[in-house]
């Protein structure tokens, strides 16, 4: 039997072949997926920030973009050396209030592919920006990354080996 993972806002969690990471009611954040074929383990980020958490925030730190991805990357535990090999796909960053002057989306997308870029990290796969509140779901075992838009059947973002 498989372990549903729950990945709520501000966290992160890493979870091997037996599990399934599923996030949901993505709106203006985004959830960072990360996997790592070598030892079948993936992990996911629901970053609701962009930047990195200030010493008061210091206690939901993995709200914030750069907190999020440098835990993201310790819970994996892959050497920096290895990185190249780290599948990233991104799920999120609608604008679902549909406010003219939400700035929000496009700040939380320019961090997160930033660090990912200064990390040297490639984004395979990506459903990012719209106005559709998404969920994702990361079957582990499989190398399958999946998401949703407002209750819309489940659409493939990304496959391992496809």
């Amino acid at each position: 039997m498989r372990e549903i993972v729950d990945v709520l806002t501000g966290e992160v969690k890493a979870a091997g072949v037996n599990s399934i990471l599923k996030s949901a009611a993505i709106g203006s954040c985004i959830v960072v997926a990360a996997f790592y074929p070598q030892k079948v383990v993936g992990a996911m980020a629901h970053v609701m920030l962009p930047g990195k958490a200030s010493e008061k925030n210091e206690g939901i730190k993995f709200r914030y973009a750069e907190d999020a991805i440098n835990e993201l990357l310790l819970q994996l535990n892959v050497p920096a050396k290895n990185y190249r090999e780290i599948t990233i796909c991104l799920i999120g960053a609608g604008n679902v209030l549909k406010r003219e002057d939400d700035s929000i989306c496009q700040k939380n997308i320019g961090s997160v592919l930033d660090i990912l870029a200064q990390k040297k990290l490639k984004v395979e796969a990506r459903a990012l920006g719209g106005m559709k509140r998404r969920s994702a779901r990361f079957d582990v075992a499989r190398g399958e990354i999946y998401f949703t838009e407002d209750g819309s059947e489940e659409l493939l973002l990304w496959r391992r080996d496809a």
